[in-house]
């Protein structure tokens, strides 16, 4: 345990864990902001009560998450887009951020459109959870995982999306501009959606050409992230 969480990965713990999901509110020091409380809430307790749950059903899995960075076998490309998904995720508050400090939108979405955002939001943390719960070889970076009998899982949301991670992570992301009045913010997460989008695509061609077993999981579940569409 204590060769996993390093200080080095202790010190990026609290950036992405605290003081990314407090962007918002810091950049505002508007401590009375409570759509800017529910946004760190829910990626705080998120991440704690999703990595809680994964580790009681894989023990090693937040091993591998944490070690991401060390894994030689991880795709060149990859090790590109994955740490551009991770910054994406740490600019789009700061953006809602600067953008209710210095009034670039000059925009209120209302109580219902709050409320379908919030939903949203937990909906995907929701989603992301149950496919970390379910995937025991859901690494930070692609890989195949030979070193840990990596196989194909079909379960859970699994059934539906081939990369329900994915679509959890957008969910969330697409709920965000609304719930913190952000119309800048959408042009953030379009691009983030792009990178995710283009991520899981080159994913899903590794996965189908080197992992047994997953070009037949592919024709029992078709699509990558939406139903019906892609």
């Amino acid at each position: 345990m204590s060769k996993t969480f390093t200080p080095g990965l202790i010190i990026q713990l609290f950036v992405f864990l605290v003081l990314v999901p407090f962007l918002p509110i810091l950049l505002t020091w508007n401590w009375g902001w409570v759509e800017g409380w529910l946004y760190a809430l829910i990626n705080i307790f998120g991440f704690i009560i999703s990595r809680f749950l994964a580790n009681r059903r894989h023990p090693d899995l937040l091993t591998e998450r944490a070690k991401m960075a060390q894994h030689d076998d991880a795709k060149s490309w990859d090790k590109v887009l994955s740490r551009l998904v991770g910054l994406g995720g740490g600019i789009i508050p700061l953006v809602a951020g600067l953008d209710m400090r210095d009034g670039w939108s000059n925009f209120t979405f209302s109580f219902g459109w709050k409320a379908v955002a919030l939903i949203v939001m937990l909906l995907g943390f929701a989603l992301a959870t149950w496919a970390l719960m379910e995937n025991r070889f859901f690494s930070g970076v692609v890989r195949i995982q030979t070193d840990r009998g990596h196989h194909v899982v079909d379960g859970g949301p699994y059934r539906w999306v081939r990369h329900p991670g994915y679509v959890g992570g957008l969910l969330a992301a697409f709920a965000t501009p609304i719930l913190l009045d952000s119309l800048w913010t959408f042009g953030v997460v379009i691009v983030y959606a792009a990178v995710t989008v283009l991520r899981t695509s080159l994913e899903d061609r590794t996965l189908q050409t080197e992992l047994p077993g997953y070009a037949e999981f592919a024709q029992r579940t078709k699509h990558r992230l939406l139903p019906g569409v892609w």
